[in-house]
């Protein structure tokens, strides 16, 4: 779920500031799945189950405050999920019953990256330096993105959520 504007630009600017290599290739998000290869052949099955996981998911409100880590257990700062947590949840599940299966390295926690792979100081600013974030948006679509050869995800199609399919 991408993040809408103001603040997902927001967001991305910051990741930036803190030298985050990633910053300007990869959109502030909640990740439903993580990345993922699908093969051309499994790929018009796939954005059909995601209409379908869409369509029968109603928008929901999205509260985000604050900042986590991943600490010591990867090297990631996250502006938290205050609101919105088992719709997230739902989502999730429901994109990976599909014809697309990827098994997770860790338990699902929505989260919005905001600093990955920097030094400890680097993660530190990032952690404090949006501690007191808050963002607060109605949740009314799914995205799926590419990732080309240029490394940069790229919006392939959205889902709007609640459309009945």
């Amino acid at each position: 779920m991408t993040i809408p504007p103001p603040w997902g630009e927001f967001l991305q600017s910051k990741r930036a500031s803190y030298g985050d290599p990633q910053a300007l290739a990869i959109p502030p998000h909640v990740t439903l799945l993580p990345p993922t290869e699908v093969g051309e052949a499994e790929l018009a099955g796939f954005e059909e189950h995601l209409r379908a996981v869409a369509g029968q998911t109603s928008p929901f409100r999205m509260v985000l405050r604050g900042t986590g880590t991943f600490r010591p257990t990867s090297p990631v700062v996250f502006v938290t999920v205050a609101q919105g947590i088992p719709s997230c949840e739902r989502l999730e599940k429901a994109v990976r019953s599909g014809p697309v299966e990827r098994r997770l390295d860790f338990p699902y926690h929505p989260h919005v990256t905001v600093a990955h792979h920097l030094d400890d100081a680097g993660l530190d600013l990032a952690f404090e330096d949006l501690a007191d974030f808050r963002a607060d948006f109605v949740v009314d679509h799914i995205d799926l993105f590419d990732q080309n050869g240029d490394g940069v995800w790229h919006p392939r199609v959205s889902f709007a959520l609640g459309s009945g399919s």
